[in-house]
């Protein structure tokens, strides 16, 4: 006897996952979920859930809480108890009343190649420039993106101004007796 295509697995409102959860067809979590969370088909987060997880999915049903990017080949649905932080792609978004969701939304038929395209962007690599003839060659480092050199100049202008504050003569006030 064959078995059923449209399975459904169900994580218990007792158990709590870390790690990438990976489902071929649908599933169902009413527990908690930490990490990364794929499936083919259908991905419900019941009144209750809680996941701190990326999302993709062909369809995601949100009843509970997710902190995460959602990414749907089909539509996300926010039903009214749904509470989402993250960003949501998918071809359809379906928002009920009284449901919360913060940050950004990429809906339509063209979201996903938009997605594909800033990510392999992101990604691209920089030609290194070619030696010389008759230079010596040097190793190159691959080039860090601007979000990397932004958050290096943050923490050496953060570093700067606190060992700038050490180095200050400090005058120490005594007490005349």
């Amino acid at each position: 006897m064959p078995e059923p295509t449209n399975q459904t697995t169900i994580i218990g409102p007792d158990t709590t996952l870390k790690g990438e959860l990976t489902f071929e067809n649908s599933a169902r979590i009413m527990g908690r979920v930490e990490g990364k969370v794929s499936s083919k088909g259908e991905v419900t987060i019941g009144d209750g859930a809680a996941c701190k997880a990326t999302i993709d999915a062909g369809r995601v049903l949100v009843d509970g809480v997710v902190e995460g990017n959602i990414t749907a080949k089909e539509k996300v649905q926010l039903n009214a108890k749904a509470r989402v932080v993250g960003d949501i792609t998918a071809m359809t978004l379906v928002v009920s009343e009284g449901a919360s969701f913060t940050g950004h939304c990429r809906v339509g038929a063209d979201a996903a190649k938009r997605i594909e395209a800033e990510a392999a962007q992101r990604t691209r690599t920089v030609t290194p420039p070619q030696p010389r003839p008759g230079s010596t060659p040097t190793t190159t480092t691959p080039h860090a993106t601007p979000a990397a050199t932004d958050g290096l100049a943050a923490a050496f202008a953060g570093l700067e101004a606190k060992l700038a504050g050490i180095s200050k003569p400090r005058t120490v006030e005594t007490a005349a007796e």
